[in-house]
């Protein structure tokens, strides 16, 4: 998080997308002071959470109770590896939430670009059914195409219709805290997503596709430097 990306840690690059979104606050939570410490420096509000959280929604629901947020208020978690992440994707979905009141969580979908994108497990996949609510999310090849690998896994070659989930989340705060107290799933232990422990427990996901598709996020150090290149090119 505090790696430079130009002339400011990443940190300060998704902070700076997030308060230009709308919302009517933008913390950062966290347990390293180090982070805090370079929140701070760059004028924002950080809120220092427990060491034990095992994903960023149960840090979140840490600050909702600290915070004693209405049940029925929208909060956005925005992941601190997103830099180029637009303020519309924000924006986005939490409108997302709001026009569905059914759905206890929103989220955001874009369509797989390429073959390697599908089999890469750092780019989580998400099937839905006809009303755009999830079904399964997964770092495997998902939806498989049995046409496209007619001869087994090594001869696939059709991505067509599968979809990247982006991990940005809207809870409705209710939500939010139920999902903290839930145990955490098969599933989730299985594929490290927290979202589905949301499914596995029945709580409700809508998704949507982003309006405005987010730059790189950054999981690897050859991230990193795609996304220096990425905004080195338009700055200069």
């Amino acid at each position: 998080m505090l790696l430079p990306i130009g002339a400011k840690p990443m940190l300060q690059w998704v902070y700076e997308r997030a308060a230009s979104a709308g919302a009517n606050e933008v913390l950062i939570a966290t347990d390293d002071e180090r982070i805090a410490n370079a929140a701070h420096a760059f004028g924002a509000e950080a809120i220092m959470t427990a060491h034990t959280h095992t994903s960023g929604t149960d840090r979140i629901a840490e600050v909702a109770r600290s915070r004693n947020w209405a049940g029925e208020e929208i909060v956005v978690n925005v992941q601190g590896d997103e830099p180029l992440i637009p303020a519309a994707t924000i924006a986005q979905v939490a409108r997302l939430l709001a026009t569905h009141p059914a759905a206890d969580i929103a989220t955001l979908a874009t369509a797989l670009e390429s073959l390697e994108e599908l089999h890469d497990p750092n780019v989580v996949k998400v099937v839905t059914d006809a009303h755009g609510v999830a079904l399964y999310f997964s770092r495997a090849p998902i939806p498989w195409n049995c046409d496209g690998a007619a001869a087994g896994p090594a001869s696939h070659s059709a991505f067509a219709g599968a979809r990247r989930h982006r991990g940005i989340y809207a809870y409705r705060v209710a939500a939010l805290l139920r999902f903290a107290q839930l145990p955490r799933g098969t599933l989730e232990q299985r594929e490290k997503l927290e979202q589905l422990r949301a499914l596995e427990h029945g709580l409700r996901i809508h998704v949507e596709e982003a309006l405005e598709r987010p730059g790189p996020d950054v999981n690897t150090p050859a991230d990193l430097e795609r996304v220096r290149s990425w905004i080195a090119s338009r700055v200069t």
